[in-house]
């Protein structure tokens, strides 16, 4: 059995942990770090340059990973994206490229390298696989040869499942996934913030970011607290403002 039959052959055993339409994400993910020697992988799709929508991960600390990325608006998943090209990080360099997320990795997680794929065929452009590891060293030890024959697997089982799915106004059924329903409060939380405080919709995101990293919380986390009333927009503001200062 070949690395992507093998693959395959994951895929199907977690749907028995994992069924339905709706976590078919969390199912790649999980496939994904069976076959390949590493700690932790998440699943990601791009719909602009800041609107990045976790779609699956293969356990929580990977899942973590993901939304700390998104906090600070930055790391190597959002350069593999921008480029289009593979983006290998192990620790010195998530400390020199991107310092705000290496420094919340390194505090809330034992994540110490990254490697990042974008996906291949129809999803080029839209989605990434994070590689997750514990050990700096294992960044440059992975084949990169089989991380991208996975990435190519796993593209063509999303892509074709993605075009068997009946299309309903709702969407797509991935778009369920709990990560991907917790971002979506981000972009709720955007547009309220927006109208509160008479923010254009980047100053918006940047004031829950600034916000969240200021007091150790990730971004999914505030925008929920701004949604159902226990952050004061107000308090979100002077907060801010004060910790800026």
């Amino acid at each position: 059995m070949d690395l992507a039959q093998e693959f395959a052959a994951r895929v199907t055993a977690a749907e028995r942990e994992l069924p339905g339409p709706e976590l078919l994400p969390d199912r790649l993910a999980r496939a994904c770090a069976a076959v390949l020697p590493v700690d932790g992988v998440g699943l990601s799709a791009y719909f602009s340059a800041d609107r990045r929508l976790p779609l699956g991960a293969s356990d929580p600390t990977a899942a973590i990973a993901e939304r700390l990325q998104f906090t600070v608006g930055e790391g190597p998943c959002l350069s593999a994206h921008a480029t289009g090209l593979p983006v290998l990080a192990d620790e010195a360099e998530l400390q020199a490229r991107w310092p705000g997320y290496h420094d919340l990795l390194v505090a809330h997680t034992p994540v110490r390298g990254v490697i990042s794929l974008p996906l291949h065929g129809g999803l080029e452009h839209i989605g990434a696989l994070d590689l997750y590891l514990r050990s700096s060293d294992d960044v440059r030890a992975l084949g990169l040869a089989d991380s991208l024959t996975v990435t190519a697997a796993l593209s063509d089982t999303f892509a074709t499942a993605m075009a068997a799915e009946p299309h309903t106004e709702d969407g797509p059924a991935w778009l369920d996934a709990p990560g991907a329903g917790r971002r979506a409060q981000v972009w709720q939380a955007v547009g309220f913030v927006n109208v509160g405080l008479q923010l254009p919709s980047p100053d918006a995101l940047a004031l829950l970011r600034a916000y969240a990293y200021g007091h150790d919380r990730d971004l999914d986390d505030v925008a929920a607290a701004v949604l159902e009333r226990r952050l004061d927009l107000a308090d979100l503001s002077l907060s801010t403002g004060s910790d800026a200062a």
